[in-house]
């Protein structure tokens, strides 16, 4: 899975293929076959390799001690973090949320397990938040994850696929998006 990884990190998804693999590695051109029933299985392993890794959400609760609410570094450190791993990690990234895999519709249940959990993982931390009284009442945790996860991805992508190529870029468009999705759930601005 490593090489395959990297293989498809250095050419693409669609330039892959089981046969480069075997190759590549230097077995028979049947055993990858082995461990995998095809392409398909492998790319969603590969998928649900990389929601393991992406573990961002630990639930940690600074609390600002002026407001009461969240400290705005939680946010700041989801938000680099986020962007961090799907820069760093494309090649997983591009297999987690890319088209491809999701509109085939044979995606394997351990990976459709694993990335439900990774966004249920999202919203129980934010649900906390909210039981112990750090965001704003009023949020729904659901509907928050949702659009914060769909901004957090939208700043990825337009990065992982060059439309933002200025590096010194990166840390002010994350602290903006954290400054919005902290305001959003604390009522503050700062």
């Amino acid at each position: 899975m490593d090489e395959a990884a990297k293989m498809i990190r250095a050419d693409g998804e669609q330039a892959f293929s089981m046969r480069k693999l075997a190759a590549k590695t230097g077995v028979s051109r049947t055993a990858p076959y082995h461990h995998f029933t095809d392409k398909q299985a492998l790319l969603c392993a590969i998928a649900e390799e990389g929601f393991r890794r992406f573990m961002l959400f630990d639930g940690s609760v600074v609390k600002d001690p002026e407001t009461g609410m969240i400290a705005r570094s939680v946010l700041d450190g989801f938000v680099r973090g986020y962007v961090r791993f799907a820069i760093e990690n494309a090649e997983y990234y591009d297999l987690m949320f890319g088209g491809h895999l999701w509109k085939d519709r044979q995606l394997t249940e351990s990976l459709t397990r694993e990335s439900h959990a990774s966004f249920r993982r999202y919203v129980d931390g934010v649900r906390h938040w909210q039981e112990q009284a750090l965001i704003l009442e009023s949020i729904d945790p659901l509907r928050y994850a949702q659009v914060s996860w769909s901004t957090l991805h939208g700043m990825s992508r337009l990065l992982i696929d060059g439309i933002y190529v200025d590096e010194a870029a990166i840390e002010p468009i994350c602290q903006n998006a954290a400054a919005m999705l902290w305001s959003e759930l604390t009522g503050l601005r700062h």
